[in-house]
């Protein structure tokens, strides 16, 4: 997986900023999938691991490794109407 340095290397120049498209989209009863040039951030803003290029987020609210998804809905048997 390319880290956040390549990707953004990689970005096209649009002028003074760079933009890579982010997409969110919600898995059926699981997960926000997250996928573009991402550096998730604390409040503070300091950087939460490794800038990445797809993250799952946690929609139930149910993961020990928040912000991150760590399978918690599929154990708990969460689903998109709960």
């Amino acid at each position: 997986m390319e880290n956040f340095a390549q990707a953004q290397a990689r970005a096209p120049d649009l002028g003074e900023t760079s933009a890579i498209p982010v997409r969110l989209v919600p898995l059926p009863n699981g997960p926000y999938e997250v996928t573009g040039l991402l550096e998730i951030a604390r409040p503070d803003g300091d950087p939460i691991g490794a800038p990445a290029s797809k993250v799952h987020l946690c929609r139930c609210g149910r993961s020990a490794d928040k912000p991150f998804c760590d399978g918690s809905h599929a154990r708990t048997g969460w689903t998109d109407g709960a």
